[in-house]
């Protein structure tokens, strides 16, 4: 499993938000797993196994916090966090025009991903930033590989829809925006 545990951390940070609860839960895959070595030795991808195990334990730990108190799962991913990965992305050019664009869109990009639903957010992450297969991501999530498409798709356009929306400025109103 060494091999695989900067992935299996990266996809545990997508899906929680924060460095701690990301790292208690690979912790936890590996303490559940490392009984069942010989079994893992005769997995035949262990990487796509690994992070449906992940994902597993993922949707059991939201599972049982709902059950303890009243809270929605998006709460469990703080917006905050998910802008992280924006500040890796950096540009080759730093010309004032490129730090004005990101500036402005940075921002609006954070806002509309936060209103996004967690599922919606971690299949953009996964495939348009980690740069997921997505047949590893059906097999991950155990849907078909069609609805992983459908299911990106629907999410880029109501990503777009809704960035287009902030970033425009007139408003709905006919009033030009601040």
């Amino acid at each position: 499993m060494q091999p695989h545990l900067d992935a299996m951390y990266r996809f545990a940070f997508r899906l929680c938000g924060q460095q701690q609860d990301a790292e208690d839960l690979v912790q936890d895959v590996v303490v559940k797993l490392y009984p069942r070595l010989e079994e893992l030795e005769s997995v035949d991808q262990l990487r796509p196994w690994l992070n449906r195990v992940l994902y597993r334990q993922f949707i059991d730990q939201v599972r049982r916090r709902n059950r303890q108190g009243d809270r929605p799962v998006s709460e469990l991913v703080d917006a905050d966090s998910q802008a992280d990965w924006f500040d890796s992305l950096e540009s080759d050019t730093t010309g004032p025009d490129v730090h004005l664009e990101h500036s402005r869109l940075r921002p609006a990009l954070d806002r509309v991903l936060a209103t996004l639903s967690p599922d919606q957010r971690t299949l953009l992450l996964l495939h348009d930033v980690d740069a997921w297969r997505q047949e590893d991501i059906a097999e991950i999530l155990e849907i078909p590989l069609g609805t992983v498409k459908s299911r990106l798709h629907r999410c880029r356009a109501a990503l777009r829809k809704k960035l287009q929306r902030e970033l425009e400025p007139v408003s709905d109103t006919g009033r030009v925006r601040e």
